[in-house]
């Protein structure tokens, strides 16, 4: 159905309703003449009388009658499907798929997942765990969690997190009849927990930067892992040093399990953000998911 066609079903509507030209126009805010082209228009269209005219009253013919009979089901049905709609939007519903990586599972989402779904039980949430970085649209995800420096540039994206920095760190245990490192060079001295991509079997190259200078050191030793836990565990335990996030291993530091070096190679780059697919209108339940992590992320930094 073509716009003017519903204009002029309407417009038809009103004037059985209302009883009157003048009052329908008035509630459909056209003029009386405009309002008498529309049924002329719809008439001739569908060539049958539908409204008996005189000087003082209108009313619907037997036609026009049947029609309007049916029109009052089918408009009714299409108000409350927008009625529908506007409570999904203030009452979100339906499926959501988020990937993340899982240090930002961890931290941004493992926090917050059951206080959400009480939030909105009528939201089916799914979270699916990835470090490949995928991508989301071939995925079919509403949204993810990446690092600023990996974002896409068409992406819609939210910030979630400071600035990031690494961190190297080692335990006492294991720094006790060692020279802790002064430079990245003198990583080669060293255990270095080495850290695998998922995925595609690639080692990460630690990456440090002073000033100017950039390097990236293909560390040595004898242990690789691929999750950031087992890492964690691993330095904790004396096994080598670790590159981690600061984040992640500062409550250790300030307890004095870890010892951290290198500081002043390690420079700041832009944190976690949440994306999506750039959109005119963003789905009710990315929205209020969009809104539910950032309200935990402001309250968790006051």
């Amino acid at each position: 159905m073509r716009g003017s066609e519903f204009t002029e079903l309407k417009a038809f509507s009103a004037i059985v309703e209302e009883g009157s030209f003048v009052r329908a126009a008035a509630r459909l805010r056209v003029s009386p003449p405009a309002l008498s082209q529309s049924i002329r228009q719809l008439e001739t269209r569908i060539g049958v009388r539908l409204l008996n005219r005189t000087t003082r009253s209108v009313s619907a013919t037997a036609a026009g009658d049947a029609l309007f009979s049916r029109l009052a089901v089918a408009f009714g049905e299409l108000e409350s499907a927008i009625a529908d709609v506007h409570a999904a939007r203030d009452r979100p519903a339906g499926s959501l798929r988020i990937n993340v990586p899982r240090v930002a599972a961890v931290r941004f989402i493992a926090p917050i997942l059951g206080d959400f779904q009480r939030a909105y039980p009528d939201i089916a949430l799914t979270v699916i765990v990835d470090d490949t970085l995928a991508d989301i649209v071939e995925g079919r995800f509403d949204a993810g969690i990446r690092l600023g420096e990996r974002l896409q540039k068409d992406m819609v994206a939210v910030k979630l997190s400071e600035d990031l920095q690494m961190a190297a760190v080692a335990a006492p245990a294991y720094l006790e009849n060692r020279a802790i490192p002064r430079h990245p060079q003198e990583l080669h001295q060293h255990q270095c927990i080495k850290f695998e991509w998922p995925g595609g079997g690639n080692l990460y190259r630690w990456e440090f930067a002073r000033g100017k200078r950039a390097l990236e050191i293909a560390i040595e030793g004898s242990l690789t892992v691929n999750d950031t836990e087992l890492m964690l565990n691993a330095v904790l335990d004396g096994v080598g040093i670790a590159y981690m996030f600061e984040y992640q291993v500062r409550p250790w530091i300030e307890q004095g399990r870890l010892v951290r070096f290198l500081e002043a190679w390690s420079p700041s780059f832009p944190g976690f953000y949440l994306y999506h697919p750039s959109s005119r209108h963003v789905p009710p339940a990315l929205r209020a998911f969009i809104d539910f992590v950032r309200a935990r992320r402001a309250g968790a930094s006051r």
